[in-house]
């Protein structure tokens, strides 16, 4: 019978039993699963992130939106405490025929208001809790995106365990997420060298590709920029938090470079497929050399020359 361990497959029953249970305390997940709550944690030990313009708490405080609004004519409106993406709108534009979306198509003032709403009722929240609208800087990604990026904002997923890497992946929009960088959406997840930075194949609803579905660009052999910068961000975040088991999202702005966008709890599994490389064999590793690694840049190093493809 087909066994993952044996082929270095982590699954989920023993990501939860094995790593998620005795590594992450459930008294810590309201600072992953709150993007306000990590942000203040990421500031705190100087991790960056997206700069937010203001925040919407209460359903009179929708109309506020233009006054948070008025100096940017790009901005991002999201739930603190979404997931997958959802309920998350991007702005490129304000005009005098309303909020212009990533896709070209026009909101109205009455419409993105009504949006609001639905965030603050829940609708989106991972616990169907009464939730806060989030509106801060919209990310311009980085240019070396341009040929394998549809529309929306490309991402890069990295495993920490212990505060060590131990995995990463770039994640893509497509059409079929519309324009989200998530896999389950039809996003497409590129896997990548820890001790380079540079990408290998890709992958889409569990099937490898070559070449972006859009624009029909190779995937690999690409150059993450600011990697050893993603490295430290990704291990601070490990290292200085008392999450044993994370995943951190990154996002990499044209002119601000590597910003923090989210941290996960319980990150997904699909990163391996991406990798074409199970994950059990890397977290081994880290727990047999964990007591000889001494600080930060100690377990980069370690695992950029461990795990080099």
């Amino acid at each position: 019978m087909f066994s993952l361990r044996r082929y270095g497959i982590l699954g989920i029953n023993a990501r939860n039993l094995d790593y998620l249970f005795p590594s992450n305390p459930r008294r810590l997940y309201r600072f992953a699963d709150s993007k306000l709550e990590t942000k203040k944690i990421a500031q705190a030990i100087g991790v960056a992130v997206p700069e937010t313009y203001g925040v919407i708490a209460f359903q009179n405080e929708v109309r506020n939106l233009s006054n948070i609004t008025k100096e940017h004519k790009s901005f991002v409106v999201k739930p603190a405490q979404g997931s997958g993406g959802d309920g998350i709108v991007v702005i490129k534009d304000v005009t005098d025929a309303g909020y212009r979306k990533a896709n070209g198509s026009i909101l109205k003032p009455e419409d993105l208001h009504y949006h609001i709403h639905n965030i603050l009722s829940g609708m989106f929240s991972l616990s169907g809790q009464t939730d806060k609208a989030i509106i801060e800087y919209a990310v311009q990604f980085d240019p070396v995106f341009d040929e394998i990026a549809y529309q929306g904002v490309p991402d890069i997923r990295v495993i920490v365990y212990r505060g060590v890497p131990a995995m990463a992946m770039l994640r893509l929009p497509t059409r079929a997420s519309d324009g989200k960088a998530n896999l389950h959406r039809g996003g497409v997840g590129v896997g990548i060298d820890l001790s380079t930075g540079i990408t290998l194949a890709g992958i889409q609803k569990n099937r490898y590709i070559e070449k972006h579905p859009e624009t029909g660009h190779l995937l690999r052999d690409r150059q993450i920029p600011h990697w050893q910068t993603i490295l430290e961000m990704a291990a601070k975040l490990g290292d200085k938090t008392a999450f044993g088991y994370l995943g951190v999202d990154i996002v990499l702005d044209r002119e601000k470079g590597p910003l923090l966008l989210e941290i996960n709890a319980r990150p997904g599994l699909s990163i391996q497929i991406a990798n074409q490389e199970g994950l059990i064999p890397r977290l081994e590793a880290i727990d047999c050399t964990f007591p000889k690694l001494s600080g930060i840049q100690d377990k980069i190093a370690f695992a950029q020359e461990t795990f080099a493809v």
